[in-house]
């Protein structure tokens, strides 16, 4: 087997856990397999030059990380990848910062990462980039020369053309995908979205077998839905520590039906719009309250950036607001928690849970979506409602699919969830656990890493 290198903006642990993230788990079976390479941002931020790879290993798996100066944060991450890519892509362009002194560093640190990555590569490697933070990074190992097989796979939407535009140097940003053997995208209309572009933006084509030229250059590109351990958290979702979580949480809930969500606290979740769709739920159905309490937990992320400050901001006060109109002596609509709990404590929590409310505003995939389902009791599962904009509804028809900025609508099915039969409940959610289990996260990596070391067989 070919040695497999995977690029990303940061490594996991040289350990990582059962309870850590399932792509963090997929990804570290690949590469014992292969005697791999994991390389990435150590997370680490120095005053001074950074860039020296530092190597350590864990069996026969090698992991290179190296540090990055503060400028080059703040420009490369806090700026081009959370300012401007991440709201952009996620087709919040009001929100997106367009500062060519970002760009300039999103560049540099990626020129730095194929400096520092092609010291380490040997001949026969399979390279494997991940996420919009990298974008340029196979471009600027083609530059020095490498022409091993290059993979990208984007974790996030892609934006449809007439968002894309709104960059200044969206041409530039493409062109440099197309350096890439194989991308992979999230959905079939992510896909279509980068197709389109291709045609309309670059005077390109797209071919039958899923090859799209431009600029002289042709790069294979296709949907990889990335899936979740469907095992392991059924199995989570069984153990001493889930049961636990979920007889607290049962006892504290007085027989009550639980509502869940769980997001990062992120303005592209949906969250201020869920909030105001339970509101909605609990004056338009007034004989729910006192019966349901919604649990929403949003572990804060990048509080360094200006946006989610105001995010937390509007949830605490919303929430506030809603505690506030309904609330009896006994019983408060609404818990909302600000910190992040392990897998097998959610599994716990999603098991306990009627309904798992998922409605983010857009998303590549969304593996909470499948968790839950995962994680159900397959004789008296919960309703899973999950906005038609994550990329999850493409594959789990049996959710209830919501517009999330339609608060009227979400409410109406949160009702017709408590009222749903036992049997269509069932129903619903062995459809969805076939889908989760037949195209799972070990499914995913063996198809992209199977096509591109195709890929790089014929080229």
């Amino acid at each position: 087997m070919k040695r497999l290198v995977v690029v990303s903006n940061r490594v996991a642990s040289n350990e990582p856990k059962a309870s850590a993230g399932g792509l963090a788990v997929a990804l570290d079976a690949a590469l014992r397999e292969s005697e791999g390479l994991w390389f990435g941002w150590s997370g680490k931020v120095v005053d001074g030059i950074g860039g020296t790879p530092r190597i350590t290993r864990s069996g026969n798996v090698t992991f290179a990380t190296i540090d990055l100066e503060n400028q080059d944060f703040d420009d490369y991450y806090n700026g081009y990848g959370n300012r401007t890519l991440w709201p952009l892509f996620h087709y919040r362009a009001d929100l997106a910062v367009f500062d060519r002194r970002y760009y300039g560093g999103y560049h540099r640190v990626n020129a730095l990462f194929a400096q520092c990555l092609g010291q380490l590569l040997k001949p026969g490697d399979v390279i494997w980039v991940h996420d919009f933070h990298l974008i340029p990074l196979g471009e600027e190992l083609r530059k020095l020369g490498h022409k091993l097989p290059l993979g990208f796979f984007l974790h996030i939407p892609f934006p449809v053309p007439q968002i894309l535009t709104t960059l200044f140097n969206h041409k530039k940003l493409v062109r440099s995908l197309l350096v890439y053997d194989l991308i992979g995208f999230q959905t079939d209309s992510d896909l279509r979205a980068f197709e389109e572009y291709v045609r309309l933006e670059l005077g390109g084509s797209v071919d039958n077998r899923g090859v799209i030229s431009a600029y002289g250059m042709s790069v294979h590109a296709q949907a990889f839905p990335i899936g979740i351990d469907a095992q392991q958290i059924a199995n989570f979702a069984v153990s001493k520590q889930a049961q636990r979580q979920s007889e607290r949480m049962s006892k504290s809930l007085a027989g009550r039906d639980l509502i869940i969500g769980v997001d990062r606290l992120d303005y592209t979740k949906g969250l201020p719009e869920r909030l105001n769709a339970f509101e909605k739920f609990l004056s338009n159905f007034p004989d729910n309250r006192g019966r349901v309490t919604l649990l929403q937990i949003a572990p804060p992320s990048r509080s360094d950036v200006p946006e989610y400050v105001e995010i937390r901001h509007e949830l605490e006060t919303a929430s506030g607001h809603i505690n506030g109109r309904f609330s009896e002596f006994d019983w408060v609509p609404i818990r909302y928690i600000n910190k992040a709990y392990n897998r097998q404590a959610l599994a716990g929590l999603f098991r306990a849970s009627r309904i798992g409310l998922v409605t983010p505003l857009r998303d590549g995939m969304n593996l909470v979506a499948k968790e839950f389902v995962a994680a159900q009791n397959p004789e008296d599962p919960g309703v899973l409602i999950l906005s038609r904009f994550a990329g999850a509804a493409q594959q789990l028809v049996g959710a209830l699919i919501v517009n999330p900025h339609d608060t009227d609508d979400v409410a109406k099915y949160i009702e017709r969830a408590l009222l749903m039969p036992l049997d269509e409940r069932r129903e619903r959610w062995r459809d969805m656990m076939k889908s989760v289990s037949e195209n799972d996260l070990t499914a995913w990596r063996e198809n992209f890493v199977r096509t591109l070391t195709d890929i790089g067989a014929s080229g």
